[in-house]
């Protein structure tokens, strides 16, 4: 038998040659969530154990979803937001104002919600971030880039700005619907994992 095909066809070296395939399409795998960067800001003076209940409104800016897109979004910040001890309502007495903005084709600029709804004097005016060890992009200004989600809470009482946060690589324009819901449960989970943000 000729030297190189009996190379080919050893037991063993298939077996390497299949864990090696193995490891790296585990590796391609986990690589959308660590691309996911997130960045986030707080109102330092606000006392965030003491809110309770929240209530979504859309952007007056934002980009339309399809109705797919938009429950997955919903279902997938939900759940991260009950492991907060948040209830959702759609009570106009709502303690917490949650408002969202994505981009998907182009990048979104970051606006006003409302006349009257504004950040708050303790508002920080740096971001911080936690895109860790396989984070690729950094976010430093008010521009949503395309892919990414942005989540704006505000005090409702008060009408104050006291969260924000934003994680890039989320939303992917012709994705699956299966790995849409893949990229969004991923990203909830991120980004909230910085609320209620920890105080320095």
């Amino acid at each position: 038998m000729n030297p190189t095909r009996q190379s080919l066809l050893n037991p063993r070296r298939l077996l390497l040659t299949g864990v090696a395939a193995c490891l790296t399409f585990v590796g391609l795998a986990v690589t959308p969530a660590l691309a996911q960067d997130v960045s986030y800001k707080f109102d330092s003076q606000t006392n965030f154990s003491t809110y309770k209940t929240y209530r979504w409104e859309k952007h007056p800016n934002s980009i339309d979803l399809d109705a797919a897109t938009l429950k997955q979004l919903g279902t997938a910040f939900d759940a991260e937001l009950v492991k907060k001890g948040l209830t959702r309502t759609d009570a106009s007495t709502a303690d917490i104002v949650i408002v969202y903005q994505v981009a998907i084709k182009v990048d979104q600029e970051i606006t006003s919600f409302q006349s009257g709804w504004s950040p708050g004097p303790a508002y920080s005016v740096s971001w911080s971030t936690n895109g860790g060890p396989g984070s690729t992009t950094s976010f430093s200004s008010n521009i949503i880039p395309v892919g990414s989600i942005d989540l704006d809470m505000f005090d409702a009482a008060r009408k104050q700005l006291i969260w924000r946060g934003v994680i890039t690589k989320s939303l992917e324009a012709g994705a699956s619907p299966e790995k849409q819901k893949k990229n969004i449960a991923a990203a909830a989970a991120k980004l909230l994992k910085n609320y209620p943000p920890k105080k320095k």
